[in-house]
Parts: C-alpha cells; sequence; structure tokens
C-alpha cells in the first residue's frame, strides 16, 4: 500500500497537515491535491480545530506540480479549490516551509495568514519560462503582499530568491534556523489556536476582504490564462 500523501495531527487546537510524498520533493499530484483539499474542509466543520498548520516531509516543503503525468483540467480545479479553501478557511492557517518553495508549492503559501520559514528555504516561481501561467490567486496575494512591480519581476523573470529575501518583501513573517522551524512554527500556530474563535475569524475576513478583494476575481483571469496558453495547474 502507497504511503498516504497527507499526513494529519490535531493537537491543543492546531491541526498540522504534512505534505508526505518526500521522495518527490512533496510535488503535487491529484492525490495530494486531494487530500489536502478534503482536510481543509473538514477543518471548516470541526469545532476542536482553531488553527491550521501547513508543512512539508522531507528535504523541501513542495517543488510545485508533479510533472510526471500530463497536465489536465482536474489539476487546474484542484489546485485553484485547494487555494480558495485556504483563504476562505474561518480560521487562521500558518504555513512552515523550508527548502524548495516553488510554483505552486509557493503559490499555495501565499494563500496562508502566517508563514513561518527555515532560513535554508529558496523560492521560485518559473511559470513564464515554461509558457504556463500562475495558480492559487497569486496574481492577488503576490501583488498584495510585495507590490505590483516587484511581483511583475518576480512571475516574469522567475528568479530565485532567498527567506531572507521574501522576509524583507513581506512574503513571509519571520525566517528560523532550520532546526528550529518545527518548534517555532507550532509555538506560533497555538498562539493561534489560543485566540477567541470569533475573534480570529473576524480578523482574518476583514482583512482578507479589504487587502485581497480581488482574490476571486484572480482565480477567475488564472483560470483563463491557464487554458489560453493550453497550460498546467502549477509549475516543478
Amino acid at each position: 500500500m502507497s504511503p498516504s500523501p497527507l499526513l494529519t495531527d490535531l493537537n491543543e487546537g492546531v491541526l498540522t497537515l504534512t505534505l508526505n510524498r518526500p521522495g518527490k520533493l512533496n510535488a503535487i499530484d491529484n492525490d495530494l491535491a486531494q487530500a489536502l483539499l478534503a482536510a481543509i474542509e473538514a477543518a471548516g466543520g470541526n469545532r476542536d480545530v482553531r488553527a491550521l498548520r501547513v508543512r512539508g516531509n522531507g528535504r523541501a516543503f513542495c517543488a510545485g506540480r508533479d510533472v510526471g503525468a500530463a497536465p489536465t483540467e482536474r489539476d487546474l480545479v484542484l489546485v485553484q479549490a485547494v487555494a480558495t479553501a485556504l483563504v476562505q478557511l474561518d480560521k487562521p492557517v500558518l504555513f512552515a516551509v523550508h527548502g524548495w518553495t516553488i510554483g505552486a508549492g509557493l503559490e499555495w503559501m501565499l494563500d496562508a495568514d502566517i508563514v513561518v520559514a527555515a532560513s535554508s528555504a529558496r523560492f521560485k516561481l518559473p511559470e513564464a519560462s515554461l509558457g504556463v501561467f500562475v495558480t492559487g490567486g497569486l496574481s492577488a496575494t503576490l501583488a498584495a503582499y510585495a507590490g505590483l512591480g516587484r511581483a511583475k519581476a518576480l512571475t516574469l523573470l522567475g528568479g530565485e530568491f532567498t527567506a531572507g529575501e521574501a522576509r524583507a518583501w513581506g512574503l513571509v513573517w519571520q525566517v528560523v534556523a532550520p532546526e528550529e522551524l518545527e518548534a517555532i512554527s507550532l509555538q506560533t500556530a497555538r498562539r493561534l489556536a489560543s485566540l477567541q474563535p470569533a475573534v480570529a475569524r473576524q480578523f482574518k475576513r476583514v482583512l482578507n476582504q479589504v487587502g485581497l478583494a480581488h482574490f476571486d476575481r484572480a482565480i477567475e483571469l488564472e483560470n483563463q490564462a491557464q487554458r489560453t496558453l493550453g497550460g498546467e495547474p502549477g509549475t516543478a
């Protein structure tokens, strides 16, 4: 039996979801995307879950879409559904990232409310060089966090950047030593879980409605661009 592509653990109000395809650097396939979507949706209806933490198993957080299989319409639907579920979840979401965080993995990261990154993390958006378009609402999130000019440069040029640069540009909240990522991200998630649920819900809802007012439109336009380019939902 193949191992589950997603591991789950609920402790002290924090639901930790671990991307579990370490041999593929947690590259996204349909099974992983479907499992992640189902877990996020279930968390929304579980009163015992007060905060969500997403992490990756192995040497990387996520190397983008698994390009070992030809892209399908289902890929696009699932990747965009995960992004929307993360933004719409009425509970705070924290991502703990390390190693390579590329393409769709980075796009999902920016759908989180707070990101803690290991200093070893490396980021890249290579879609333009591959002739495909971005997903995950990145058209809205990247500009909101980093500014429109930097968003254009990062997507069109597709260069690699570091955790320190990501923090300076507003893409991550905190950079920590790799050996401290697990403890610090869990401690931060527990702080989020300690908030009154109604308070956390309203802060996330209002801030997203103002700061990401065009998120739904971004998803729609990304879908159109993907199909126009004959592309795929995410990249390696």
